[in-house]
């Protein structure tokens, strides 16, 4: 394929958010063309090797792919769903919690009877207690139109500002037990603001059904992007976007970084709305809408150590854990001293096509502030961009690394003798290749105390750009699936979208 100079709809980025809105266009008959930055298409859908050892960017696990659920629904219309090679996590314990000076193993299970017979059995005192909790989920979920393919736009406003603190304050006494129920809650970056509402969409489809993709999550890109080629539209990537072209008032093209100009009627923008501001150099937006969005606050980043094993010598765990210090700060973690760090982690193993009882390789991830790495902030390195920040920035991973492995031997014991090798990641490594925001891990902070201000349309003043992606709606493989679609329904119009996904699930469900 040759890039052309004029297409229906140019996409900015090819991660989750890009990929599926152009798949939903291109199914609707728009002529569409995707431009990537990078070498490896799919944002925080990418994978990469060390040790001749397949490691996830982003993806750990995902939930709500069992038949009938929401995201199998979305992936099934996407035409993706049957070739995605997945491996279902411990039905009884797909998330492990756990507290220093505590021995106890604390479990999250699959299926709502089952969470709650688990969770029952674990705090006998609570069980009305989980029942309420578990009511809320599917309650909360329930009042999202998209989340459960339907056109209502309607929701209770009322039920955004309730902070996830207080409803469990509201139903529980116990310390711990509560600590337990938000125990993974650095899937969203919980904090003590942090809505209900975020809480209940991000936890929900794990507790339907809970995966892990083999070999990783770049299958999903993958797959989309060769769905997307038979629906006619083209992906390009090395194609950086830097900048929009006007004609007077009116949005016409954007230029890459060689200075070729991409014309459309159309541009959807999937790279960070502060980023994407700052590309069209003051135009066509109000200055109290681009005042908003610089003021809003980034979710904190993160420091991750990538493990590879030896053979046969650390045991493969069919679940996550989550490790926090102490009951009392699970909602602070995030606020570590220089002493404290870390106070909490989460481990996640990758899944191979072989996968036996032995693990080959272990994600450990926790947060980090980016002004920690600051005086590093002026170099980029990529595959195709690579600055030397020198021997205090190589001193300071290990540093970290040293404290960090020092955390999980707590857990593990015998981690440091099973290891063959171990590699880094910093809150620069997820600004340079997924193009986020002081490296965020998860978009724009939700807060119950002003949930407007990270609410975010997808539409914009000017009349032919779209914003897609974790910072529009939320984030996470479905919060992104279903940011997509709500994108393409101020395109294509949310009846008449709505109605297009339905009658070709009607093909699944034949």
């Amino acid at each position: 394929m040759i890039l052309k100079n004029k297409y229906d709809v140019v996409i900015i980025g090819s991660g989750l958010g890009g990929l599926v809105s152009a798949n939903i266009l291109a199914k609707e008959g728009f002529k569409v063309c995707v431009l990537e930055k990078n070498r490896q298409y799919g944002g925080n859908l990418q994978t990469f090797v060390r040790n001749k050892k397949i490691f996830d960017t982003g993806v750990h696990y995902v939930g709500g792919l069992d038949k009938g659920q929401n995201l199998h629904q979305y992936f099934s219309y996407l035409g993706i769903m049957e070739e995605l090679n997945l491996h279902k996590l411990d039905e009884d314990k797909y998330d492990v919690i756990t507290f220093d000076n505590d021995d106890n193993e604390y479990y999250h299970a699959q299926g709502y009877e089952n969470f709650i017979a688990s969770l029952t059995k674990q705090f006998p005192k609570e069980a009305l207690a989980i029942v309420t909790y578990c009511d809320k989920m599917r309650e909360i979920c329930r009042g999202f139109g998209l989340y459960n393919l339907e056109d209502s736009t309607a929701y209770d406003m009322s039920s955004l500002s309730i902070k996830l603190s207080d409803y469990l304050d509201s139903i529980s006494d116990d310390t711990l037990f509560k600590a337990v129920l938000v125990g993974s809650n650095s899937l969203y970056a919980g904090e003590l603001n942090t809505p209900l509402y975020v809480h209940a969409l991000s936890i929900n489809s794990y507790i339907e059904s809970s995966y892990r993709f083999v070999n990783g999550g770049s299958q999903i890109s993958k797959l989309l992007l060769r769905r997307l080629k038979e629906n006619g539209g083209e992906a390009y990537n090395h194609q950086e976007v830097v900048k929009f072209g006007f004609e007077e008032d009116t949005l016409t093209s954007v230029f890459t970084k060689e200075g070729k100009e991409i014309q459309a009627s159309i541009f959807v923008s999937n790279i960070e709305p502060k980023i994407t501001i700052k590309m069209l150099e003051g135009k066509g937006l109000r200055k109290s809408f681009v005042k908003r969005i610089n003021k809003i606050e980034s979710i904190i980043s993160g420091f991750s150590l990538y493990i590879t094993f030896k053979p046969e010598t650390f045991k493969y765990s069919n679940y996550n854990h989550y490790h926090i210090k102490s009951p009392k700060n699970v909602y602070t973690a995030q606020e570590y001293t220089k002493n404290s760090w870390p106070e909490g982690y989460m481990i996640s193993m990758g899944v191979h096509k072989d996968q036996s009882e032995w693990a080959n390789n272990m994600t450990a991830m926790t947060y980090m502030n980016f002004d920690e790495i600051k005086e590093w902030e002026h170099t980029f390195n990529t595959v195709s961009q690579e600055s030397d920040r020198g021997e205090a920035y190589e001193k300071f991973k290990a540093d970290k690394t040293e404290i960090f492995l020092l955390e999980l031997e707590k857990k593990f014991p015998n981690i440091r003798d099973c290891m063959a090798s171990v590699h880094v990641s910093t809150p620069l490594s997820y600004r340079d290749y997924i193009g986020n925001n002081r490296g965020a891990m998860y978009g724009y902070k939700k807060d119950a105390d002003n949930t407007m201000i990270s609410f975010l349309s997808p539409k914009t003043k000017l009349k032919n750009l779209f914003l897609t992606g974790q910072s529009v709606n939320m984030h996470g493989i479905l919060g992104v699936t279903i940011s997509a679609v709500l994108t393409c329904t101020h395109i294509v119009g949310r009846e008449k979208l709505i109605a297009s996904i339905k009658k070709e699930l009607e093909k699944y469900d034949a």
